[in-house]
Protein backbone atom coordinates (compact mmCIF):
# COMPACT_ATOMS: atom_id res chain seq x y z
CA UNK A 1 0.00 0.00 0.00
CA UNK A 2 1.30 3.69 -1.33
CA UNK A 3 0.28 6.41 1.53
CA UNK A 4 -0.96 9.40 -0.35
CA UNK A 5 -2.78 12.03 1.38
CA UNK A 6 -4.67 14.71 0.08
CA UNK A 7 -1.94 17.02 1.18
CA UNK A 8 1.24 16.22 2.24
CA UNK A 9 2.31 19.03 3.88
CA UNK A 10 0.93 19.67 7.08
CA UNK A 11 1.72 23.20 8.24
CA UNK A 12 5.33 24.98 8.39
CA UNK A 13 7.09 27.16 10.82
CA UNK A 14 9.44 30.08 9.70
CA UNK A 15 12.03 30.66 12.66
CA UNK A 16 12.16 34.91 12.76
CA UNK A 17 14.51 37.25 15.23
CA UNK A 18 11.80 39.38 15.97
CA UNK A 19 8.59 38.02 15.60
CA UNK A 20 6.97 42.02 15.13
CA UNK A 21 9.47 43.02 12.69
CA UNK A 22 8.57 39.94 10.52
CA UNK A 23 4.71 39.92 11.17
CA UNK A 24 4.84 43.72 9.35
CA UNK A 25 7.51 42.20 6.81
CA UNK A 26 4.72 39.24 5.97
CA UNK A 27 1.64 41.36 6.13
CA UNK A 28 3.70 44.45 3.52
CA UNK A 29 4.29 41.91 1.60
CA UNK A 30 1.09 39.76 1.35
CA UNK A 31 -0.72 42.38 1.82
CA UNK A 32 -3.01 40.31 4.79
CA UNK A 33 -3.50 40.27 8.63
CA UNK A 34 -1.33 37.63 10.32
CA UNK A 35 -3.55 36.29 13.66
CA UNK A 36 -0.58 36.85 16.76
CA UNK A 37 -1.23 34.70 19.63
CA UNK A 38 0.65 33.36 22.84
CA UNK A 39 0.86 29.95 22.33
CA UNK A 40 3.41 28.00 24.64
CA UNK A 41 6.63 27.92 24.79
CA UNK A 42 6.45 30.99 22.43
CA UNK A 43 4.35 33.98 20.82
CA UNK A 44 3.39 32.92 17.00
CA UNK A 45 1.95 34.77 14.01
CA UNK A 46 -0.20 32.26 11.69
CA UNK A 47 -0.60 33.29 8.33
CA UNK A 48 -4.56 33.26 7.34
CA UNK A 49 -6.25 30.65 5.58
CA UNK A 50 -10.15 30.41 4.42
CA UNK A 51 -11.82 30.59 7.68
CA UNK A 52 -8.35 29.36 8.88
CA UNK A 53 -8.95 25.90 7.67
CA UNK A 54 -6.63 24.06 5.29
CA UNK A 55 -2.75 24.08 5.06
CA UNK A 56 -1.13 26.58 6.60
CA UNK A 57 1.95 27.89 9.01
CA UNK A 58 3.18 30.00 11.35
CA UNK A 59 6.68 32.49 12.21
CA UNK A 60 7.80 31.79 15.99
CA UNK A 61 11.24 33.36 17.37
CA UNK A 62 13.99 31.25 16.41
CA UNK A 63 17.26 31.24 14.94
CA UNK A 64 16.74 30.76 11.29
CA UNK A 65 19.05 28.99 8.90
CA UNK A 66 22.40 30.51 7.58
CA UNK A 67 21.29 33.11 4.65
CA UNK A 68 19.50 31.05 2.38
CA UNK A 69 20.51 28.12 3.44
CA UNK A 70 17.34 26.80 5.00
CA UNK A 71 14.26 25.20 2.74
CA UNK A 72 11.92 27.40 0.39
CA UNK A 73 8.54 28.00 1.62
CA UNK A 74 6.40 28.91 -1.92
CA UNK A 75 3.92 31.40 -0.85
CA UNK A 76 0.77 33.02 -2.99
CA UNK A 77 0.72 36.21 -4.58
CA UNK A 78 -2.36 38.14 -3.64
CA UNK A 79 -1.96 40.15 -6.88
CA UNK A 80 1.07 39.73 -9.71
CA UNK A 81 4.03 38.86 -8.88
CA UNK A 82 5.91 42.24 -9.97
CA UNK A 83 4.07 43.91 -7.40
CA UNK A 84 4.70 41.51 -4.64
CA UNK A 85 7.99 41.29 -5.53
CA UNK A 86 8.44 45.20 -5.41
CA UNK A 87 6.43 45.37 -1.83
CA UNK A 88 8.82 42.66 -0.56
CA UNK A 89 11.78 44.98 -1.64
CA UNK A 90 10.37 47.52 0.25
CA UNK A 91 9.59 45.93 3.11
CA UNK A 92 13.01 44.80 3.35
CA UNK A 93 13.03 41.50 1.58
CA UNK A 94 15.96 40.59 -1.48
CA UNK A 95 14.52 38.78 -4.64
CA UNK A 96 17.76 36.47 -5.69
CA UNK A 97 16.28 35.30 -9.09
CA UNK A 98 14.00 36.45 -12.12
CA UNK A 99 10.52 35.31 -12.53
CA UNK A 100 10.54 31.77 -13.23
CA UNK A 101 7.78 29.90 -15.83
CA UNK A 102 6.53 26.44 -14.82
CA UNK A 103 3.68 24.83 -16.62
CA UNK A 104 0.96 25.97 -14.17
CA UNK A 105 2.29 29.51 -12.75
CA UNK A 106 5.47 31.43 -12.14
CA UNK A 107 7.77 31.86 -9.33
CA UNK A 108 10.65 33.61 -8.28
CA UNK A 109 12.79 33.23 -5.38
CA UNK A 110 13.43 35.52 -2.55
CA UNK A 111 14.66 36.25 1.05
CA UNK A 112 13.25 37.59 3.67
CA UNK A 113 14.74 40.03 6.16
CA UNK A 114 16.23 37.00 8.52
CA UNK A 115 17.10 35.09 5.17
CA UNK A 116 14.72 32.72 5.08
CA UNK A 117 14.21 31.51 1.71
CA UNK A 118 10.89 32.14 0.18
CA UNK A 119 9.45 31.91 -2.85
CA UNK A 120 6.73 34.37 -4.57
CA UNK A 121 4.46 32.17 -6.71
CA UNK A 122 1.12 33.54 -8.81
CA UNK A 123 -0.86 30.79 -10.90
Amino acid sequence: MTFTPENFNIWFELPVTDLDKAIGFYEAVFQTKLVKEDMEPNPVAFFPTAEMKGRGGHLYPGKPAAKGTGMTIHLPCPDTLEASMDRLVEAGGEVVSDPIQIPYGRFTYCLDPDGNSISLYTA
